[in-house]
């Protein structure tokens, strides 16, 4: 007998989803079947379900929708270390396993990757999409083991939901690696990436975060935090570099988080560039499209470095979800503003009007 689910579905690029009645998966011998109640929603969706990027979208009509958190309803006979009833957060990233770098362990730089739910980084990522073809905008998905991770009962599923924008800043962190010490600036602090990246870098034991964005009622409540931790600038108030230098002792910061939006200027990089101390790391996670001008000599002479980094793996979201268990990340300063299924579009709507980085915009498949 065939059950239905309810998932959101886009049937065309830059058309609304629909709300659609599907077959309800089944999981296979080695996946596991989530019942999912809670799904992150990120401004980017509006672009990538508008079809105005590069990205690979999944044949359509699509299931879509990319951060979900939800309770195990069954597993597959060969699955051995889930149970069902347990909380997870799904980690909608997909690797082949058969490509050089899969096989050199480096999933995160799979030659097929894809999204599931939501894009194709590559032409040759259509059978990832197609072997997990629900999105978190559907009552039920099915998901590899290995891709979950188990959330402690401090953690709730809307906070899980964030864990995608929350995930990608920590990786940039520990590619910077940052603890004890550590004098974090972050760019585009005001932002979901920005203000993640503040979380967990005062979980994380950074000495100093220092940060700069344009809103000033979060640059406020990100000061609030921990007074004499974190400190922020409004851009345009001081020159940057010379700021950054001002509170790290005269010597540049250690590590900087570059979360500069697609359309953000370059120049605002370039200038929290000259603020990296000798020996500095410069992370970009926001995706910044125009080209950034380079001094190949200051960054020899100083031994500084630039690297990108794009999403998380799943062992990195279950050390969050356990530093957020035992109280060292707090996600209450998270504030949710959740839509049912039937709104979904509303939603979209919502987080496309960029509300500040605090917010956290999710849809619940379950109402």
């Amino acid at each position: 007998m065939v059950t239905l689910m309810r998932s959101a579905r886009l049937h065309a690029p830059g058309q609304p989803l629909r709300i659609d009645s599907v077959e309800r998966p089944e999981p296979r011998a080695g996946d596991v079947l989530v019942q999912v109640r809670s799904c992150g929603v990120i401004p980017n969706m509006n672009a990538i379900f508008g079809g105005r990027l590069w990205n690979q979208l999944p044949p359509l009509p699509a299931s879509v929708g990319l951060d979900a958190a939800g309770v195990v309803a069954a597993v597959g006979a060969l699955v051995t270390d889930v149970r069902v009833g347990e909380r997870v957060y799904v980690n909608p990233w997909l690797s082949c396993g058969q490509c050089p770098y899969c096989r050199a362990t480096q999933p995160m730089l799979c030659s097929a990757a894809a999204f599931q739910g939501y894009f194709g980084f590559f032409p040759q990522s259509l059978p990832q999409m197609e072997a997990y073809p629900f999105g978190g905008f559907s009552e039920f998905i099915t998901a590899a083991p290995h891709r979950l991770v188990k959330l402690p009962d401090e953690v709730s599923f809307d906070q899980a939901a964030r864990f995608g924008y929350l995930g990608t800043s920590f990786a940039a962190l520990r590619a910077g690696r940052v603890g004890a010490g550590s004098h974090v600036a972050i760019n585009g602090i005001t932002g979901t990436l920005g203000v993640g990246a503040t979380l967990l870098a005062l979980g994380m034991g950074a000495t100093r975060i220092i940060g700069f964005g344009r809103n000033r009622e979060v640059l406020a409540k990100l000061r609030s935090l921990s007074p004499g931790r974190v400190e922020t600038l409004a851009m345009g108030d001081r020159p940057i570099a010379d700021w950054m230098r001002e509170h790290t002792d005269g010597l540049g910061a250690d590590v900087l988080i570059d979360c500069s939006a697609r359309a953000a200027s370059a120049g605002v990089t370039a200038d929290a560039l000259k603020g990296l101390k000798r020996g500095g790391i410069a992370v970009n996670i926001g995706a910044l499209t125009e080209a950034l001008p380079l001094e190949p000599m200051r960054f020899m002479t100083s031994r500084l470095h630039f690297q990108g980094s794009n999403w998380f793996t799943t062992g990195e979201g279950q050390l969050m979800a356990d530093m957020a268990g035992s109280g060292v990340l707090d996600l209450s300063q998270l504030t949710t503003n959740a839509f049912p299924l039937e709104r979904v579009n509303e939603a979209l709507e919502a987080v496309g009007a960029r509300p500040g980085g605090f917010v956290n915009i999710v849809v619940h498949p379950d109402r």
